[in-house]
């Protein structure tokens, strides 16, 4: 495993390696045992999307594993400046060990890539977000002891996190069903994929069907970064498509939550459910430090 450019790439394989090593670093951790395998590495984190939880976990996680992280926004590179990002990969291998990446288009990613020599992470793109899943995939094995048999189902945009849901999911042995509005599908790559599973790939308008017999459930914001200019149109198309309590009725009795943050409560999802599933959603926060780690470790050692 050379990069983490989407889990499309990835066999099923490298993703629970992925997560046992996630869980082992998590143990270490909170169990003070230090892990410093990544001592004297430079990682360069470009960031033309702000973020907290990427921000911080990425600059935590390298701390912990005994290297350093640099912050580069749009503002500091010349990629914000018109600069070829090829010319940008090839210089900034000269100095880094890795860069973390989280912007718009997936194919800056797949050219930092192609034109470097040092491992690539993709911290977001506007097709997918694997390093999310990946904490949610632990998150979801913790809590339920295993990913292969269970159900889960995502309400809302079939944004970047329905596309790496639904190739994650798939990939563990889940059945993934994706509610949403006919015109909000998710990318036609990932529902390419997913015909390749067969009947454990759903998708629907109807949220209750969905959700019946769910073992997860799962949301995110009806207007992600960079479409903020279509918030009343969203807000239109998704009414309805809500975490609510009729919804977890139609889940299992004992369905988990989860939610990718930042939380819009009473819009995708109600502040009840929200705060009676707070303590999964913010192992699934936490998480994304260990998983990450385990990421770097992966590419970076």
């Amino acid at each position: 495993m050379k990069h983490l450019l989407k889990l499309l790439d990835l066999s099923k394989e490298e993703i629970i390696e992925i997560l046992n090593l996630a869980d082992q670093l998590k143990y270490e951790n909170k169990n003070g045992i230090e892990h410093k395998v990544l001592a004297g590495k430079t990682l360069g984190m470009i960031f033309q999307k702000s973020s907290t939880r990427t921000r911080v976990s990425f600059e935590t996680g390298m701390y912990q594993l005994g290297g350093q992280a640099l912050f580069l926004s749009n503002r500091d590179l010349q990629i914000g400046r018109g600069e070829p990002v090829q010319d940008t990969a090839r210089v900034l291998s000269r100095y880094l060990d890795g860069i973390m990446i989280r912007t718009f288009e997936q194919k800056e990613v797949e050219d930092l890539a192609e034109y470097g020599s040092i491992p690539v992470i993709n911290g977001l793109t506007d097709f997918c977000h694997p390093c999310q899943v990946l904490a949610d995939l632990m998150t979801i094995r913790e809590h339920k002891g295993r990913l292969d048999g269970l159900k889960l189902c995502y309400i809302g945009d079939g944004n970047n996190m329905a596309n790496s849901l639904i190739v994650g999911g798939l990939k563990v042995g889940m059945t993934v069903a994706i509610a949403c509005p006919d015109d909000y599908a998710p990318d036609s790559k990932v529902l390419e994929f997913a015909k390749e599973y067969g009947d454990k790939y759903i998708q629907t308008p109807d949220i209750l069907a969905a959700a019946k017999d769910a073992d997860v459930i799962y949301t995110d914001v009806w207007t992600s970064m960079g479409e903020e200019a279509e918030t009343e149109k969203r807000k239109i198309a998704f009414a309805g498509y809500q975490v609510n309590d009729e919804v977890m009725a139609a889940a299992k009795p004992d369905a988990m939550v989860q939610h990718c943050l930042p939380a819009h409560r009473e819009e995708e999802i109600t502040a009840k459910v929200f705060e009676e599933h707070a303590d999964e959603i913010f192992d699934e926060a936490e998480n994304r430090l260990h998983a990450q780690k385990a990421v770097m470790v992966k590419v970076m050692k």
